[in-house]
């Protein structure tokens, strides 16, 4: 599995599915009608799906992109059910010859879908292989070597296979090529997300008010995942030191208590911009410096906290470093120094 799994397993708002988050998979909706959210990508994959079915087709081939936690996996079961086939679920980095994407492709039926999850990792020698099989639905096999070798070419049934990537740009060209149908799954607005959170709270048979809904979807960085996460934490919280009910109230009362703001921001993320501000005047300063001064993995900090930072507007990335924005300093109840802001040099401007 994808060793981004476990990166982040300790931080609740990461985006990334954690190895004990098997619970999530009772919460994911199971029909386009039950999916929120999404909307331009619901109804265009919708008039797809209707196509297919009408001309007695397998669906065309997809690739989805898009940050983690926003539903690609969940898309890639609706459109199995939605087609009345199978799935079949893998991962980039599980397939490490062709042999096993072999095994997997001869064990698919009649418009069988084959998920694979960031399929940007997939090795070289694997992609060629896969080639042939999405145009010609057929297997190239080189069996023995040297002068014995011989090519053996394995009829496959038509299929469909979805890929999903964190890293849409980190995709050859012929890889990406082959995919007749692109979807790209924006981040969650609070409104969105506090219907998902009302629907995962019925499905958990945990009462839960609107307003303790909505507190909980301003928190939750524009992802479901993070937003279900977050509901099931909560609710202990409820449970124990409130009437069993999410309101606002005992919403705010948990979030304080787990160090989330009101806008989503764990310590982690707090400590970077503090250690920005303090340690270097607000910037610039390098990646890995920072990363040194807070204990972290660079990875961490430029995968998990810097797209979401930079999204509201509190980092900017400039050619001699990351500085913080008069927008940081603010959230921090800081006072900023009378110099240019970066965010306004750099033309960049808050999604929130």
């Amino acid at each position: 599995m994808d060793e981004q799994l476990y990166t982040n397993a300790g931080r609740l708002i990461s985006p990334d599915l954690t190895p004990g988050e098997s619970e999530e998979l009772s919460l994911r909706p199971r029909t386009l009608e039950d999916y929120i959210g999404q909307e331009k990508v619901k109804e265009n994959l919708r008039i797809y799906l209707t196509a297919a079915q009408r001309r007695g087709e397998p669906m065309d081939h997809i690739l989805l992109y898009g940050p983690p936690g926003l539903g690609k996996t969940t898309l890639a079961g609706i459109v199995a059910q939605e087609m009345g086939v199978q799935i079949r679920i893998t991962s980039g980095p599980a397939i490490e010859k062709p042999g096993d994407l072999a095994a997997l492709l001869t064990n698919l039926q009649e418009g069988d879908v084959l998920f694979i999850d960031e399929i940007h990792r997939l090795s070289r020698q694997v992609e060629e292989v896969l080639y042939p099989a999405l145009e010609d639905y057929a297997l190239d096999i080189m069996i023995g070597k040297g002068p014995s070798a011989q090519s053996i070419r394995i009829n496959l049934p038509r299929f469909t296979l979805i890929g999903a990537t964190t890293r849409a740009g980190q995709l050859t060209g012929p890889l990406r090529d082959r995919f007749g149908v692109l979807l790209k799954l924006e981040l969650y607005s609070p409104d969105e997300l506090a219907r998902i959170i009302r629907r995962s709270a019925g499905i958990l048979e945990q009462p839960c008010t609107e307003e303790g809904a909505l507190e909980l979807a301003r928190c939750s960085r524009g992802t479901p995942r993070v937003a279900n996460r977050l509901l099931k934490r909560v609710r202990d919280f409820a449970v124990v030191l409130g009437d069993g009910t999410i309101d606002g109230e005992t919403a705010r009362l948990a979030l304080g208590r787990m160090a989330i703001d009101k806008l989503g921001l764990d310590e982690l993320d707090r400590n970077l911009l503090r250690a920005v501000i303090e340690l270097y005047g607000g910037g610039p300063v390098g990646l890995d410096t920072l990363a040194a001064a807070l204990g972290e993995e660079a990875v961490t900090l430029e995968d998990v906290c810097e797209p979401y930072l930079m999204q509201m507007g509190f980092l900017t990335r400039t050619p001699r470093g990351r500085c913080v924005t008069r927008l940081a300093y603010e959230h921090l109840g800081l006072k900023a120094p009378e110099k240019p802001d970066p965010i306004r040099e750099s033309g960049q401007q808050s999604m929130y």
